[in-house]
């Protein structure tokens, strides 16, 4: 009986089986992913990590649905995805997948919550409604004060705090991110890293693609890929690179609020780091 209350309660919102992707170069098949049987759960905070090669790129783009598996079985929601069209995939994107990237990826004409607004314009809600979205997720990523703010007046931390909250305006199942703090400095990734975190604990579920052990300590579960198949899935304590390497946890960011309820999202290192940025 707790088992079947546990399993309403919790259930897996990804469900990959014998995933294979395979690039034809000249006369040779190249297998970008070799039979890869994967489980991603609600509220799930992961990190895909690998080499160059590995084919960590290549399981992101099929998990977000930016490319088809050549064989195998890929479920988001509980809806088989292999078999959709390009205008049901293109709705499983815009409604069910919030995508983070490296580069942001901001419209420099237009402001910090039309950036936001952008993924709504498909939505049947009114324009106020839509509006009144984007600015609610602008001030959960703690942007309040610079939401009429353009792509080049804003930091890079701030720009990825757009790019986050662009990427949350549709209320997604998942949170993509592709080497989110790959272009931002030491301090400026402590605090978007500890945003995910807050994110997380609100019950996002997160998936971040990195080569950056410094991120992958904050996530709980760990999934390294090599030559196109899952080398180890684990949680993070029991992960052989985290045992064997010291690694400090991320008290003074991303669990910071653990420690002091009171914290408000805005309020994590958005103020402080982001500014020391656009001074330098």
């Amino acid at each position: 009986m707790i088992q079947m209350m546990a399993n309403k309660i919790k259930k897996p919102i990804i469900r990959l089986r014998n995933v294979t992707k395979i690039y034809k170069v000249g006369v040779e098949r190249i297998y970008a992913l070799n039979g890869v049987n994967l489980e991603l759960w609600e509220n799930e905070y992961a990190a895909i990590m690998g080499p160059s090669g590995s084919g960590k790129s290549t399981m992101m783009n099929v998990i977000g649905c930016l490319d088809r598996p050549t064989s195998g079985y890929y479920e988001l929601d509980e809806q088989d995805t292999t078999e959709m069209g390009d205008a049901a995939l293109a709705r499983v994107r815009n409604e069910r997948i919030g995508f983070v990237f490296q580069s942001f990826e901001l419209l420099g004409r237009l402001n910090a919550l039309k950036n936001v607004e952008m993924p709504l314009i498909y939505s049947r809600d009114g324009w106020w409604a839509r509006r009144k979205r984007a600015k609610a997720v602008l001030e959960r990523v703690g942007l309040a004060d610079r939401m009429k703010h353009k792509p080049n007046q804003l930091s890079g931390g701030e720009k990825q705090r757009v790019a986050i909250a662009r990427a949350l305006v549709c209320n997604p199942s998942i949170l993509l991110a592709d080497e989110p703090t790959g272009n931002l400095d030491s301090k400026t990734s402590e605090a978007i890293m500890a945003l995910f975190d807050q994110l997380h604990r609100e019950g996002q579920s997160i998936i971040i693609v990195t080569h950056e052990e410094s991120v992958a300590v904050h996530v709980r579960r760990i999934i390294r890929m090599k030559d196109g198949q899952i080398h180890s899935d684990l949680p993070r304590e029991q992960d052989p690179a985290f045992k064997t390497t010291p690694h400090q946890l991320p008290v003074n960011a991303g669990y910071r609020n653990e420690l002091n309820s009171n914290n408000s999202v805005g309020s994590i290192g958005a103020g402080q780091n982001d500014a020391q940025e656009e001074q330098a």
